[in-house]
């Protein structure tokens, strides 16, 4: 089979998929704990969802025609485990779009505010978000992919912005707050900021089947998406005090609102607000046009030039009920869908998918992930610390400090 697409090309699609509005919550979930500690979460988050996603490159090999995660969890596990994956992946979607819904009414509301000095509420500002941009993904892929093309140029025009014009207001010493004991509150959401676990078959398909490749293109992926993370750590952490950051997570403010609420009047603060309008609408139409073909494929509908209607408003009701009564979710959300759903089915699944693979259905690659069980052993673990953590947060049980 020839070559298709390049490294390039395969590295600025796991960017561009990690890179969204899941960024904007980071510095305020890590901030908490101070920089260097976060320093060391990010190394370990970004290696550990490499290293499952290069398993999955591994499982992906096993098959002649492309496939998806619910399809290699029936070969390896069994109908079971399909189930489950099935059900994991649509709370993925859910809590991922109740996270950018209920962002977008924080940001919705306060432009109002700022701008026509109108009062707007944030379940209001919430429902004109979805009112407006969801009926693009009822138009289909065609329509939001090319917009997706133009939010994305804004994207990274507006991030080189907020990096020139945020340097001069660095407060190096910032930097060194260390409060180590709430480390541990920043990994789920790493982990989902890291997640694009999903996307390696068709990226798979789309490098013409050649493991060397797609492996480097996750490798420069990952490490391109962990370097705009770093850069954009040190912009917020280096000029909110400990203290506003503190009270942004208790008030569910992501960090471009802290930064336009700390700064007032500064460019700075409303650029960083446009950043984040650009990271909500670009991850909310992937993140819901994704589910809406989810479901389309669960529910054995045809494809059609447009989305099912049906379809649609089951993707986009439920999140939006869930962000309008319970609007002050955003890190909650994130929390959950990278502590519970992504830790299942990116860390325990391919692992336990990998293990019986190789052991159990002799599928034993010359180049396949260095580490033996040893390596896996070591995933299980992380991935099930990692659950029962989030799982005693989510219960109030007092096992670690909580911010």
């Amino acid at each position: 089979m020839p070559k298709q697409g390049s490294i390039l090309g395969g590295a600025l699609l796991i960017t561009g998929s990690c890179v969204g509005a899941g960024m904007l919550g980071l510095p305020i979930i890590t901030g908490i704990s101070g920089f260097f500690p976060t320093l060391v979460m990010f190394t370990i988050a970004w290696l550990f969802m490499t290293t499952t996603a290069l398993l999955i490159v591994e499982i992906t090999s096993w098959f002649e025609k492309p496939v998806n995660l619910i399809s290699m969890v029936s070969y390896t596990l069994g109908p079971i485990w399909r189930i489950l994956c099935w059900l994991l992946y649509l709370f993925l979607f859910y809590s991922l779009l109740i996270a950018y819904m209920s962002l977008s009414g924080n940001h919705v509301s306060s432009f109002s505010e700022t701008m026509i000095h109108i009062p707007f509420p944030d379940w209001g500002g919430t429902l004109f978000f979805v009112c407006l941009f969801g009926g693009l993904v009822y138009i289909g892929t065609y329509s939001v992919d090319h917009l997706n093309r133009m939010l994305m140029v804004g994207k990274i025009g507006f991030f080189s912005i907020v990096i020139g014009l945020g340097i001069r207001f660095i407060s190096p010493h910032f930097l060194f707050y260390f409060k180590p004991k709430y480390v541990f509150v920043s990994f789920p959401i790493l982990i989902t900021s890291f997640g694009f676990q999903n996307m390696i078959p068709s990226i798979f398909h789309y490098m013409g089947r050649d493991r060397i490749r797609v492996r480097q293109a996750i490798w420069w992926g990952s490490i391109f998406t962990a370097f705009i993370y770093l850069i954009w750590e040190i912009i917020v952490l280096g000029i909110l005090p400990p203290d506003v950051i503190s009270k942004s997570l208790k008030a569910d403010i992501d960090g471009a609102q802290s930064l336009k609420n700390y700064l007032e009047s500064s460019t700075i603060g409303y650029t960083a607000q446009i950043l984040a309008f650009f990271a909500i609408l670009t991850s909310f139409l992937a993140q819901s046009l994704s589910l809406v073909h989810f479901l389309r494929d669960g529910f054995k509908i045809a494809k059609k030039k447009r989305e099912h209607l049906g379809i649609c408003f089951l993707a986009l009701l439920p999140p939006l009920f869930f962000s309008i009564f319970y609007p002050k979710i955003f890190f909650q959300a994130l929390s959950f869908a990278g502590g519970i759903c992504a830790t299942l089915l990116f860390g325990i699944f391919p692992a336990m998918m990998v293990w019986i693979g190789r052991y159990q259905k002799n599928h034993l690659l010359e180049d396949r992930v260095k580490g033996g069980k040893g390596l896996l052993i070591l995933i299980l673990f992380i991935s099930c610390f990692t659950f029962f953590y989030q799982l005693t947060q989510m219960l109030s049980i007092p096992l670690f400090p909580k911010p």
